[in-house]
């Protein structure tokens, strides 16, 4: 037996308690890990209060879209028992059970070998933040050294991974947030905004990260010079889709839209990021450390929005 967290229905930050469940055996194409940490993220509270009722959500369900860890059954894979990996998306914690758990049957193919020695606290902070935010700068918007990047709702993890990712190859950066207290986190921006909704006029870049999502990305579109592109990453905004949204008109005359849908990663990926943060020397920061049988506080600390940057929980 081992202690998780598994839900089956909508559930509060409050009402979250580890439970007595079994360690999970292999198949051919899955291995076990051991979980020795792992981040919390926007999507998870998004499961256990919204999406948690929809019927594609395999229920009950160990949440968690991430992990960093040690292989214990390394079943028909690649992969060797002992060998430090991190894991990442692929359906973890929706279509099958994922990381709030001592251990996890994953599928190989979304399990990747790290030679970091970063401790398991640091290594938690990479998988699905610098992920997203590599391939949101480099796969989408193609940003290349000199060139200005304005990121929309910046003072959140991934915001703050993009923002020094981005610094470090040499770009300026203009970062916003919408809480005036904020503003003082964005320092190692060029330039910080107070985001008001309306940054057209007030900011002007080569290409935009929008992590706001649709409530905001119109607006955004209207910030960036002709030839230049917007990548839609968030939804942080709260709104999902846009209704009414007329590519004709919405779009300026030579800006071009893209989003990135972080679902497909690759050990190619994966040891591109861990090689520019050594050649860099980027170390992971981490808002707020949590014990595995504090994962109820870790929760309530993501649902109220009150740390800044990521959340890790250490087993």
């Amino acid at each position: 037996m081992m202690k998780a967290v598994k839900i089956g229905g909508i559930t509060k930050a409050e009402d979250i308690a580890l439970a007595d469940v079994p360690v999970p055996g292999t198949a051919p194409g899955w291995v076990l890990v051991k979980v020795r940490a792992f981040g919390l993220n926007h999507s998870e509270k998004i499961l256990r209060l919204e999406e948690i009722a929809e019927d594609y959500i395999q229920k009950p369900v160990i949440p968690g879209i991430e992990c960093v860890g040690e292989i214990e059954d390394p079943s028909d894979s690649r992969f060797s028992k002992g060998d430090r990996v991190i894991a990442m998306m692929g359906g973890m914690g929706r279509s099958f059970d994922g990381s709030y758990a001592e251990y996890a049957a994953l599928p190989a193919h979304h399990v990747f070998r790290t030679d970091s020695d970063l401790p398991w606290d640091e290594l938690a902070a990479i998988p699905e933040t610098y992920l997203t935010a590599w391939g949101s700068l480099y796969e989408c918007l193609h940003l290349k050294k000199g060139e200005t990047l304005l990121i929309r709702g910046a003072t959140c993890a991934l915001g703050y991974a993009a923002l020094g990712l981005a610094k470090a190859a040499g770009c300026r950066v203009i970062a916003t947030t919408h809480r005036e207290s904020k503003l003082a986190l964005l320092e190692k921006a060029d330039e910080a905004l107070l985001d008001d909704g309306n940054l057209r006029g007030r900011a002007e870049a080569d290409k935009a990260l929008d992590l706001v999502g649709p409530k905001s990305l119109l607006d955004t579109l209207r910030c960036v010079r002709k030839g230049g592109i917007v990548c839609d990453t968030g939804i942080l905004g709260g709104v999902y889709a846009l209704d009414g949204f007329d590519p004709v008109k919405d779009i300026p005359n030579g800006v071009y839209l893209t989003g990135y849908f972080s679902n497909y990663p690759s050990q190619e990926i994966v040891d591109d990021i861990f090689a520019f943060l050594k050649e860099h020397d980027i170390r992971p920061e981490y808002a707020e450390r949590f014990g595995f049988s504090d994962i109820r506080e870790a929760c309530i600390a993501l649902d109220e929005g009150k740390t800044n940057g990521k959340i890790v929980v250490v087993l």
